[in-house]
Parts: C-alpha cells; structure tokens; sequence
C-alpha cells in the first residue's frame, strides 16, 4: 500500500492524489485503503516516515567504522544517492511533495539528516560542536540539491554525483578537522 501511495503522491502531488487512485495502484478497495492508514495525510505520513528511515538506514549501514574517514563520508554519500537513484518517487515525495503543509515534518526529518551528516563528519575529524554542526547543514542541504537534479536526470549515475560532492567538500573537511 505504501508503494503505491509514494507512487501516487509522487506523480500527483499531495492534493491531486485520490484515495481512489491509491486503493487501484494497490490493488485493493479505497475503504481497506482508509481502514488501514486512516485519511490522506496519516497515509502521506507514513509514506514521508518510511521513505525517511530507509534512506537514513542506508546511509548509516553505509559507513562502517573500521573504515578511514574519508571512506566513511564517501560510502555515505554514494548510499544517499544510490537510494535516491533508486526510491525516485519516494525523494519526490520527501523533498518536493512535502513542502508546505508537511514543512515541519520535514524539518524533522532534514534534523535527523543533519544528525547522521554530524556523525560522519566527527568520525572524519571534525570536532563536536557548533563547527561541525554548520557543516552538516551544508553538506546535507548541498545532498538535498543534487538529489534533486539527480532525480530529474535519469542518465547520471548516482556514484558520479557522490563522487563529484566528494570531491568538493572534502578538502575543505579536512582542513577544518585539522585546524581545530
């Protein structure tokens, strides 16, 4: 059900979904839709939820400890955008649908985001702090804007974006981790 909801929202935007549309996609009837998840938005939720913990699990079984810093981040950049390549609809549904009237449930989300970023820019060196806090915002909203086009650019290969980001932030990284 979750599935074709994401697709659903995804295609059609939030307002423009039907409860109908979804009950089809999913092969079942717009009651058992309603008895299951309950309204429109309780169903959006779960879909904003779901979507939201797997691309953060993928990033987290992504950067195994025993690896050099620079691995870590990488891996977790190329598990960020290989989910994306692969969950388009559900980025839609995260970062384009849930604008608006789901703002805050976003933010929550992006907060989490923001956290598993900080984690992995600690273990590169980076101290704990307001410095490494600072950076996760822009490394998570740089990530934000490249899966973004990524989803509209079927032909680019998600390690390529990752690869590119990488490139980008990591000098500047690790000469933050080493300067403090």
């Amino acid at each position: 059900m979750l599935d074709a909801a994401v697709a659903a929202f995804s295609a059609s935007g939030y307002h423009e979904a039907s409860m109908d549309d979804i009950a089809a996609r999913a092969g079942i009837s717009k009651p058992m839709v309603y008895a299951y998840l309950g309204s429109k938005e309780e169903l959006f939720l779960a879909c904003l939820h779901r979507e939201a913990t797997r691309l953060i699990e993928a990033m987290v079984r992504s950067a195994a400890p025993d690896l050099a810093p620079e691995e870590q981040l990488l891996r977790g950049l190329r598990s960020f955008f290989g989910f994306v390549a692969e969950h388009r609809a559900g980025w839609r549904v995260l970062y384009r649908q849930a604008r608006g009237p789901f703002a805050a449930e976003l933010a929550t989300i992006r907060s989490r985001m923001v956290e598993v970023a900080a984690g992995l820019l600690r273990r590169a060196g980076v101290p704990a702090g307001r410095d490494v806090t600072v950076l996760a915002y822009a490394l998570v909203g740089a990530c934000e804007s490249l899966a973004d086009w990524l989803v509209d650019n079927d032909d680019e290969p998600a390690g390529a974006v990752a690869t590119r980001l990488m490139n980008f932030v990591w000098p500047g990284v690790s000469r933050e981790a080493s300067l403090l």
